[in-house]
């Protein structure tokens, strides 16, 4: 490992033998100075207590800072050097120490911002053609850096490209819309973390932010993310950046036991080196077990933390860096820049070129820097990413470029204002050592990331990538050795993962945590609405635990089923007897049995009950509108011709048996062809009950989606119950009626009762009748056409059965009861005075 690089720069500790002049070569002058905001040094010194402006200072070197600025020195001297940009242009350059603290960062921002070849500021009411001392802005490094500087330079519209700095704030435009940078946003690192996270099924975690910008930037930004992706928080909390504070020993303290109680295997933290540090030490002295540490570029590259005693105690380590390439000639340079700093005509040189600028009031840009060597500096160029500082410059030099129209032979000599290269930098690609750089929307360039694995062999510690990310995350899993017994991932988790068709019902005070419950019918789950069940729509159906839903089937009487075909065999049957029956009838028209049972009225009737049988199949089958309507019409109307059949027969047995003295004056208006005129009334009242009906409202097909689990019932509805009651209760009327004049009837025995037929006839109508509008109305399923089949067969063999077979066991089996004297004709025969 390397040596410990925060360099103890104090008056009794030095690291070069002897100094050099390295801190003078952070300032040249050019056509054009771009200003550098770069993290020299760290630690201010009494920074709280400072009650007077005074100029404030760092009192150790922070390695990394100093490498990157050299990364700017070394692309504009490349620059300098180069044909084919900016040619015969030499840009200047002036690099400052930021500290890591925005007061410090402000007072080269303001030196940045004075009129090119004054100290002061002009305050004008149009800056259109101010010329600030530089042209652009390089840096600084930090989030909440750029958050201070990036609103000033903003205002001027000054391009300012930072290398590090990612926050999503600064993504905002409209805020800032001259700041740039070379680094993906927050955004990016955040998706790249969640993704791992759910590759390892890991979604029971602790995460953990410094208490600055950057931290709670990114860790908002996670937690958003996280959210949605099915990742529970155990524990969210800050660490303090300000170590000196006496407060941050115990925060550190609190938070590591607050994560012990959790008892989750995973911590992603987001910080910088410093508090990553503090946070690594207190959990290794607090013997916190080993977990897996997610990390990102603020510390996992950084000797400071790496350099931990027993850092290995910790667990495992996973890191997302940048992907950065490599730079090639800068170590050589850094190796020449060091030899020629330790020679005297040099530092000479540099001084002189120096005092041509005019921001010696700021004094040394870097004074620890004349303190150390290239062998304390070595090990760090190896790893250490420049590529962001580096493509900030050409970025620029790229931008100016175009906006000066160079060609390949020159660049004209122009004044061009810091706003115009806004324009080719939002526009224009620009390309580095053949690669091609774009800033997007946000004015970032996303170039992905590479994740590293803390590989430890021999005390000696390797950054080992093992696997990248830039739209989606891949992962050598095999070159990952967790901390673990069997050297697999752990496993935290709060839940267990639903399995498809399941939601989640939260258990405990933690929101993210659950169990796992199966959808009901006819409810899906889908990925869109994971918390909940969404209902099927009308028309599907879906089992319990389901994705998706399934169209119903269409359910009705199928006239294929077992039930329909014993249906029709009952009606074959029944539909045969009549046929026989009427027959019969037929052939024995004129004997006195048929005559006084109506005579061609009952071959009518009989006819009718053949038709009222056959309407038994407007029940079978799919069911329309019309085939709804014709359904009660047809069966009305059958059932009123043989009833009206019943009811004259029924006026002349009254006439006959109740009122013989006036019998002979109105029999001739129900026997003979008089008769059929009352069927034909009868008939055409029906028919205008019927139309009644049509007008009021007659049953049509519905869907009944709530009777049945997986099928749609296509039933016919009754729309008006009164028009119902209209064509089938005049028919009940008609019944009524005869009834009334046939239950009470008597005969000889020596005289055969016509009216006991009828009556019984119609004691089975109603018996029917009564279980039929019980059933009728509240039977929604298919059933309910098998009961309307059911009661027009039973009615048609009640009355087959109670009126007819009687009659025609006589006429087969005792043809000698078939007399005159049996069956009195009430054509023939006059009322007798015994007929009561």
């Amino acid at each position: 490992m390397a040596p410990d690089l925060l360099l103890c720069l104090s008056f009794g500790c030095t690291v070069a033998l002897k100094p050099t002049c390295l801190s003078t070569q952070f300032r040249r002058p050019g056509d054009y100075i771009i200003g550098g905001l770069f993290p020299f040094g760290m630690d201010t010194v009494n920074l709280t207590a400072r009650s007077e402006p005074t100029l404030v200072t760092c009192e150790r070197l922070f390695v990394d800072g100093l490498i990157w600025a050299l990364g700017m020195k070394f692309a504009i001297d490349q620059i300098n050097n180069s044909t084919s940009l900016l040619p015969g242009v030499k840009l200047g350059y002036d690099i400052y120490d930021t500290c890591f603290e925005p007061v410090v960062a402000l007072q080269p921002s303001l030196l940045f911002l004075t009129q090119n070849g004054t100290t002061s500021i002009g305050v004008l009411c149009n800056y259109t053609d101010y010329q600030p001392y530089v042209t652009a802005v390089i840096g600084p490094h930090k989030s909440d850096l750029c958050l201070v500087t990036a609103k000033l330079f903003s205002f001027f519209l000054i391009p300012q490209v930072s290398y590090r700095a990612s926050s999503e704030k600064l993504s905002n435009k409209e805020l800032y819309p001259s700041f740039y940078r070379t680094v993906p946003s927050d955004k990016n690192l955040v998706e790249a973390v969640v993704l791992l996270l759910n590759k390892f099924g890991w979604n029971w975690i602790a995460t953990i932010g410094s208490d600055d910008e950057y931290g709670r930037g990114a860790q908002g930004l996670f937690l958003s993310t996280a959210g949605n992706h099915s990742i529970c928080i155990a524990y969210e909390g800050l660490i303090p950046t300000d170590l000196a504070d006496p407060k941050a020993k115990s925060q550190l303290e609190e938070t590591i036991q607050l994560i012990n109680k959790t008892k989750v295997n995973i911590i992603v933290l987001f910080a910088f080196s410093q508090p990553a540090q503090a946070l690594l030490e207190h959990s290794i002295r607090m013997g916190l077990s080993k977990k897996v540490w997610i990390g990102t570029e603020g510390w996992v590259l950084s000797d400071m933390t790496a350099s931990i005693p027993n850092i290995q105690r910790i667990g495992t380590v996973l890191g997302f860096i940048m992907k950065a390439g490599t730079i090639h000639g800068f170590q050589k340079y850094v190796s020449d820049l060091f030899t020629s700093v330790q020679q005297d005509s040099y530092c000479q040189e540099s001084i002189e070129s120096n005092h041509l600028m005019n921001s010696d009031m700021l004094g040394t840009h870097c004074k620890q820097c004349d303190h150390i060597s290239l062998h304390d500096i070595s090990s760090m160029l190896s790893y250490s990413q420049i590529q962001p500082a580096y493509i900030a410059v050409y970025s620029v030099a790229y931008a100016l470029h175009r906006a000066l129209g160079c060609t390949h032979k020159g660049c004209p000599k122009a004044t061009i204002r810091s706003w115009q290269l806004l324009h080719f930098m939002n526009t224009l690609p620009f390309e580095v050592n053949g690669e091609s750089f774009r800033f997007d929307q946000s004015h970032s360039t996303n170039t992905g990331y590479k994740l590293i694995f803390w590989h430890w062999k021999n005390c000696t510690l390797t950054y080992l990538p093992v696997g990248d990310y830039e739209e989606s995350l891949y992962i050598n899993e095999s070159q990952i050795q967790f901390h673990t017994a069997d050297k697999k991932e752990p496993t935290s988790e709060c839940f267990r993962q639903c399995k498809p068709g399941q939601i989640r019902r939260i258990k405990g005070f933690h929101l993210c945590c659950y169990d796992c419950t199966d959808c009901p019918e006819n409810t899906f789950w889908s990925i869109k609405e994971r918390s909940t069940c969404t209902p099927c729509l009308e028309h599907q159906w879906s089992p319990v635990r389901s994705t998706q839903c399934y169209d119903r089937s269409e359910r009705y009487l199928f006239w294929n089923e077992k039930l329909t075909i014993g249906l029709l065999m009952l009606m074959s049957i029944i539909i045969f007897l009549t046929c026989l029956t009427a027959v019969l009838f037929l052939k024995n028209l004129e004997t006195p049995l048929v005559q006084a049972s109506g005579g061609k009225l009952s071959l009518f009737a009989l006819f009718m009950l053949i038709l009222l049988c056959l309407s038994s199949c407007l029940y079978i089958g799919k069911p329309s509108n019309n085939l709804c309507m014709m359904q009660q019409i047809v069966y009305a109307l059958c059932l009123n011709a043989c009833f009206s059949t019943f009811f004259i027969k029924s006026l002349e047995i009254t006439l006959v048996t109740e009122f013989p003295w006036c019998a002979l004056t109105f029999l001739h208006w129900v026997t003979q062809g008089r008769a059929w005129l009352l069927v034909t009334l009868c008939l055409f009242t029906e028919c205008l009950f019927c139309f009644c009906y049509l007008h009021l409202g007659p049953d049509y097909m519905v869907r009944d989606y709530k009777s049945l689990p997986t099928e749609v019932l296509l039933v016919c509805n009754t729309e008006s119950w009164l028009a119902f009651a209209l064509i089938h209760g005049y028919n009940g009327c008609l019944a009524f009626v005869c009834f009334l004049c046939t239950f009470m009837v008597e005969t000889s025995g020596k005289k055969y009762n016509i009216a006991r037929g009828i009556t019984f006839a119609i004691l089975i109508y109603f018996i029917i009748w009564i279980f039929f509008i019980a059933i009728f109305a509240t039977l929604k399923t298919v059933l309910r056409s098998v009961t309307q089949i059911g009661t027009i067969l039973t009615c048609s063999l009640g009355i087959l059965g109670t009126y007819y077979i009687p009659k025609c066991y006589i006429i087969l089996f005792k043809p000698d009861l078939n007399i005159v004297d049996y069956f009195p004709n009430s054509i023939k025969e006059g009322p007798e005075d015994n007929s009561r």
